[in-house]
């Protein structure tokens, strides 16, 4: 490369990921602590507890074959609770496969919840008065999603935000490029969060591109992009509330890099994440661990205690058994009801087949 052409290359100033909440659970950075109430602050607590009790009992669950497919969660609570407790009730997630706790916690009953992971048409069919689409397996197909809800909520002229996540890896994938693209040529009211657990099932980041950061793609489609604590459950409560209300005000999208890390595997089916990665590396990261630190904090302010975590743990586990008891006592799909919940008015030719198979 010529002197000149390597002095027109754009150099970008890699500065450090928001933090607030130190991983030994002392504030980092108390002038950006999130103006939000004692009770708020409790709640993170329960819902990242009650998250990580309900992702031991699916992997267990999945082992015992009455689950299919399952995409661990456990480290990454901080970033999904925080940023859906970040949002209204009117905003709208649009989920990859992993983020089922924030689809729960948007309102989608975790009965359906389980009966996605079965295979079965009744986890995708949302209640009216949840905004939510069901989870998107394929890599990046929910960033152009996402774009497309925001625009409609900007063309409404609706005071909405739309919302989607996507990991390390999947930044890499055509879809990305082209939904942050569109995103930011039309400003729409969108935030994309980049889960950066590290790995895209077992190609470290390092390896996947030569960019210092993932939020610095952002630059590319001309919009704003900050990288944060993933692991810090006020720092990503922050990014996203803010976020999303520089979107309400019609400054466009936002993309948010989380770095966090996956404990488990990638995903149920088959995954062995000991052959990509160390013990010593899971024990740093671990160390900083989302659940730790917050409850360090809050026991510091008085404000948590081992009875209030046992009671969320012994909430947990009730709720996750009602909800499989109701998955199981769900009626099984057939070829029939199949076919009679894709038509409101059913076409001729499928109203005789659906006869054929009864």
């Amino acid at each position: 490369m010529t002197t000149l052409a390597w002095n027109q290359h754009i150099h970008l100033q890699k500065s450090e990921p928001l933090q607030i909440l130190s991983p030994d659970g002392s504030l980092a950075n108390a002038t950006r602590t999130p103006k939000i109430s004692e009770e708020s602050m409790r709640e993170l607590m329960k819902r990242m507890v009650f998250t990580r009790v309900w992702d031991q009992r699916a992997i267990s669950l999945n082992r015992q074959g009455r689950l299919g497919f399952y995409a661990p969660v456990a480290g990454q609570e901080a970033t999904m609770v925080g940023s859906q407790y970040a949002l209204n009730k009117e905003d709208f997630i649009v989920p990859s496969y992993r983020d089922i706790p924030q689809i729960v916690w948007h309102g989608l009953p975790m009965y359906q919840a389980f009966l996605y992971s079965r295979g079965h048409q009744h986890g995708g069919k949302i209640p009216e008065d949840v905004n939510v689409l069901m989870p998107q397996i394929i890599i990046g197909a929910q960033i152009v999603q996402c774009t497309g809800v925001a625009l409609a909520f900007k063309l409404k002229r609706q005071k909405r935000v739309a919302i989607t996540y996507i990991g390390d890896g999947g930044t890499s994938q055509g879809d990305f490029y082209e939904g942050i693209n569109f995103a930011g040529a039309y400003q729409v009211p969108a935030i994309f969060v980049i889960q950066n657990n590290r790995y895209a099932i077992s190609v470290p980041v390092e390896k996947q591109t030569a960019a210092e950061t993932l939020a610095q793609k952002a630059l590319a489609a001309g919009i704003p992009g900050i990288q944060v604590d993933g692991m810090d459950v006020f720092a990503v409560y922050t990014a996203v509330k803010e976020a999303a209300e520089r979107a309400r005000d019609g400054e466009g999208p936002y993309v948010i890099e989380a770095l966090t890390y996956r404990y488990g595997p990638h995903t149920m089916s088959g995954d062995d994440p000991t052959r990509y990665r160390t013990t010593e590396e899971g024990g740093e990261w671990e160390k900083k661990d989302p659940l730790i630190r917050l409850r360090k904090y809050l026991q510091a302010q008085n404000l948590w205690s081992d009875d209030d975590e046992n009671q969320v743990i012994e909430e947990a586990k009730k709720a996750i058994s009602d909800a499989m008891k109701q998955a199981d006592e769900t009626p099984k799909m057939t070829v029939a009801s199949l076919i009679e919940s894709v038509y409101e008015t059913m076409p001729p030719d499928l109203a005789e087949q659906i006869e054929i198979f009864k």
